[in-house]
């Protein structure tokens, strides 16, 4: 077993065993256990190959990419990596825990506190761009990589530590001295003690504010019980002004003031608010702005009142204020105008007014959480959080607790409340432990593990009925590929709650339908349900329950290929429609990206128990056509440049930059430009085999057989690979892919010489021998242009060369029309009716339209489908001048005579259509002088080989 083992799987293994530092989960106040900075290489810590594998994948850093098209796309994302600021990623993190966010500007989108759905998916893209980072440095090995992981997930261990005990107060410079900030998303506020307006009924409110946020409605004080009885000053109201209100009724029953202009963003504004005698005034920097002489609420009318808020409101919808204080005073008088004016140049206690008598707060602490009152009644006020902390010391999030406390209760789906915290938990946790595994980081694993400690305690109680409940609820229910990573964290750390927590998140009706093989996906969400069933096949290898890996592979055959467009990809609008509909479900909105990074990662873990060629087939056309096309071909410092959807209707034009960047799929488009070799070689569990699954330009270094395997080649611009054995010597098994459209002519030599046997397309062809440094295998692999019919409706068709789908380039929005049997070879192949175009490889024309693969990552507007015109019967550029006749469920003529390729010779091409015309007149489909004439023009056309 040893042997079989990477090397560094091997000393990751003796680390673990030696005494890999213990995953420690400190109690508030003590930071977690581990290292302080990542790691060498040589100390990463892993599990070891599942027993259930009967092949293994080599780790990113045995495979190294040649020259090509992944390598070029690699580049462009590696560039991304080394040069987007970390902090970005960090600042909605050290929101959440009341830190300092040094002046980082969130990333936006989906990762923006105004992000979509109030960003209630935010910290996904943080898990995704560790996972980006652990791969680049698996791949290249440069420190620059492993140095931002040091740095993210130290500040992820700052932020945690953060988040267990009170909120702290976070100083900044203010107008007279110090200031208190309110970082936006921090959810805190200032909770002064009860009593503070007494029965008073004559009142000055004073305060600074900088705000950072235009969020409406959001309170810079706000003294009342509920949603009846209260007064407030609002920084904002509904028309971005400020406001003062007082009410024992409701909103309703509000006395109010208005301001008349917004105060300004990121600067000092004076407010304050005197009511007396029936008259309200609201002054803005020192200015009257509003009167209202009709006031008759006063706070000795509201009585006690149970809350005393700066910074939050008691609506629970209102923003938490964002910004900072200095100076808020209370007084029980109305000062005057010239008072208030006077506030503007020096502190209160400077000042005529002097301080508050019912409270003053300088806010010029620049520690702890408490704030002095100068005011003589010892007020003391205290910073909180609206919900209050973390159920558990392992909480690690960008926004509260409260998104999974509010999951628990949810009988249907509403992502504007509750948008897939388990999902957003799911790509930190595996961002994590990748960090982990790439670098040796015990604080990502103590991060990690404390994720799952902290999930379990709240998962564990749950009765099963709410957790079947919560899991099938649309969006807000989603957890990603949750149970992978949980599943994985268990391989290293072998803690039985881990393995435990994995299975609370078994979805039973999904999984029992699926391993009894009963579809049912139409109208499911694609993307949150595919990657359950790879945690599926995990949770198999570390328990050994066969309908986990049942479900999974009668899954993955319902969506390949009955839900399958041409390039691999699958879902419409996100949703699986009825099986084997594809033309009837093509759209603007076809084919999310996420789904196919998905579905790949299915597949190989499926290849790792079974090796059906399929798996591989499947990989190859997804990876060489949407993943690739879903990259732009160009640089970016700031997004990624991956597409979210990609329309498959005519004239479709990708966008590159979905929702203002940030979102799922451009989160694992990162994480596939990074890991494009993960699945060229795999060896068998006994290290008998090398499984050569793609052929692609790289070089494995097979330690523990002390070989190196280069492969050579331009595919598939290039219809074929060289293979060049280094190193030692070694007898094994070498397994070759024959594509399943690879029907004619894949052959193999070693050293020049014709390996025997018949390549069946489809499989894996066998080279096994003692194999000696310098030994040379030339796999070739001719392709043919061919097409693939949609099931519903077989004129609509895609075109392929090879593994490469080939799309017309063509700003029309109607379906193209082609024919392609013109000038079909005896092989069968359609391309000589297609012109190859000069100096760029797997470039053509057909009718003045150019096609060219659908890797090549650029904004010109697509046609991936076509309809399939062949009006009249044509051989070798020759017409008949008879119409190319069709059967009811349309197929032509033309079909069935090009069926039967390939041809030896023109005699046997002529043969066939002579059977297959007499078939068709005798059937009455044809007449026989123009069946006579088709012969004819058959047997005096030239073809192609």
């Amino acid at each position: 077993m040893a042997a079989s083992l990477p090397r560094r799987t091997l000393l990751l293994a003796a680390a673990i065993a030696a005494g890999t530092p213990a995953v420690s989960h400190a109690a508030p106040g003590r930071p977690g256990a581990g290292p302080q900075a990542p790691a060498p290489p040589a100390g990463r810590a892993g599990p070891t190959t599942p027993a259930a594998w009967s092949v293994r994948p080599f780790g990113l850093e045995d495979v190294t990419l040649g020259p090509g098209v992944f390598s070029d796309k690699r580049r462009l994302m590696l560039d991304h990596a080394r040069g987007y600021d970390v902090n970005r990623l960090l600042q909605v993190f050290r929101a959440n825990a009341g830190l300092s966010t040094l002046g980082a500007v969130a990333p936006g989108g989906w990762e923006g506190l105004d992000g979509e759905a109030n960003g209630n998916l935010r910290g996904h893209y943080t898990g995704h761009f560790l996972t980006m980072l652990s791969q680049a440095y698996r791949s290249t090995g440069e420190r620059v990589f492993t140095e931002r992981i040091g740095t993210m997930v130290g500040a992820l261990a700052e932020v945690r530590e953060a988040l267990r005990g009170d909120p702290a107060v976070l100083s900044t410079r203010g107008r007279f001295g110090a200031a208190v900030e309110n970082v936006r998303g921090s959810y805190q506020y200032v909770d002064l003690p009860a009593g503070v307006l007494g029965d008073t009924t004559t009142i000055t409110l004073a305060a600074w504010v900088k705000p950072a946020h235009d969020g409406d409605w959001a309170r810079v004080v706000d003294f009342g019980d509920d949603t009846n009885r209260y007064l407030y000053l609002a920084a904002r109201n509904a028309d971005g002004v400020p406001r003062f209100a007082i009410t024992d009724s409701g909103a309703g029953g509000e006395q109010g003031l208005d301001g008349t202009a917004a105060l300004p963003l990121d600067e000092w504004s004076h407010l304050a608010v005197t009511l007396a005698d029936g008259t309200g005034t609201l002054y803005v920097d020192g200015t009257a702005v509003a009167r209202n002489t009709a006031m008759t609420l006063t706070p000795a009318v509201l009585g006690p009142l149970a809350h005393h808020w700066l910074g939050r409101s008691h609506y629970p919808a209102d923003p938490v204020f964002a910004g900072a204080f200095e100076e808020f005073n209370v007084w029980s008088r109305a000062l005057s105008a010239e008072e208030i004016a006077a506030l503007l140049d020096v502190r209160a206690a400077d000042s005529p007014a002097g301080r508050g008598d019912l409270a003053s707060y300088a806010f010029d602490e620049t520690g702890g959480g408490r704030f002095a009152d100068a005011s003589g009644r010892g007020l003391t006020a205290t910073l909180r959080r609206t919900w209050g902390g973390p159920s558990h010391p392992g909480f690690l999030a960008a926004y509260p607790e409260t998104q999974f406390i509010e999951l628990e209760s949810m009988t249907g789906s509403d992502y504007t409340r509750v948008w897939a915290p388990y999902y957003t938990a799911h790509k930190i946790l595996r961002g994590l432990l990748d960090a982990h595994l790439a670098t040796g980081d015990g604080r990502a694993l103590d991060l990690a593990s404390g994720m799952c400690d902290w999930m379990y305690s709240r998962l564990s109680k749950l009765p099963a009925a709410t957790l079947q409940r919560m899991w099938g609820i649309f969006s807000s229910g989603e957890f990603g590929g949750i149970v992978e990573a949980i599943c994985d964290l268990h391989a290293v750390t072998a803690e039985a709650r881990h393995l435990a927590l994995a299975r609370l998140f078994d979805l039973d009706r999904l999984i029992d339908a699926c391993a009894a093989d009963t579809d049912v996906l139409d109208g499911l969400h694609a993307n949150q349900h595919i990657p359950i069933f790879t945690g599926l096949v995990r949770l198999y290898d570390e328990t050994g329950e066969e309908r986990y890996l049942t479900a999974a592979r009668n899954f993955w055959g319902m969506v390949v290929p009955h839900r399958m467009y041409s390039i691999g990809g699958t879902s419409t609008g996100e949703f699986w429609k009825a099986r084997d509909v594809i033309a009837g479900t093509i759209g603007d909105t076809t084919a999310e990206s996420c789904c196919a990074y998905n579905l790949l990662k299915l597949s190989r873990t499926l290849f790792f128990h079974e090796q059906d060629p399929a798996y591989m087939d499947y990989y190859e056309r997804t990876l060489y056509n949407q993943v690739l096309g879903s990259k732009q071909d160009r640089p970016d410092a700031e997004k990624p440049l991956v597409t979210y959807f990609i329309g498959l209707t005519p004239g479709h034009v990708r966008d590159y930059t979905p929702k203002q960047g940030t979102t799922c799929c451009e989160g694992t488009g990162m994480e596939s430009a990074t890991k494009y070799q993960d699945s060229v070689y795999f060896a068998a569990a006994d290290g008998g085999a090398l499984y050569v699954n793609l052929y692609s330009p790289s070089t494995l270094t097979w330690a523990e057989r002390g070989v190196t395997v280069t492969q050579t080649t331009e595919y598939p611009r290039e219809q074929g690979s060289t293979l060049t054995i280094d190193g030692g010597s070694a007898s094994f098994a070498l397994r070759l892919r024959v594509p399943s459209w690879a029907t004619a002519g894949f052959r193999v030599t070693v050293n020049g010489r014709a390996v025997p046997g018949t390549p069946v397309p489809g499989s894996y062809f066998t080279v096994s021998r003692a194999w000696r440094r310098g030994d040379t295998v030339r796999v070739r692999v001719p392709f043919r242009l061919r097409v693939e019919k949609a099931v519903d409706d077989p004129s609509l068709q895609a075109l392929f060369h090879g593994p490469v789908n080939l799309v017309a380039r063509d700003p029309s929005t109607g379906l193209l029309e082609c024919g392609l049997y013109r000038n079909a070879g005896l092989s069968g192949d359609l391309l000589p009716t297609l012109t190859p175009v000069p100096g760029r490889p797997l470039h053509y024309t057909l009718d003045g339209t150019e096609w060219a693969p659908f890797a090549e990552g650029t904004e010109d507007p697509t046609h991936a489908y076509f309809r399939r015109s062949e009006p009249r019967v044509v051989f070798g550029g020759t017409d008949s001048g008879v119409a190319n006749p069709a059967k009811a469920d349309g197929t032509t003529l033309l079909d069935e005579v090009w069926a039967g390729a390939p041809f030896s010779g023109k005699g046997a091409l002529v043969t066939h259509v002579r059977s297959t015309v007499d078939a068709w007149v005798d059937g009455g489909l044809l007449g026989r002088e123009e069946g006579e004439q088709v012969v004819r023009t058959a047997r005096k056309a030239s073809y192609a080989d």
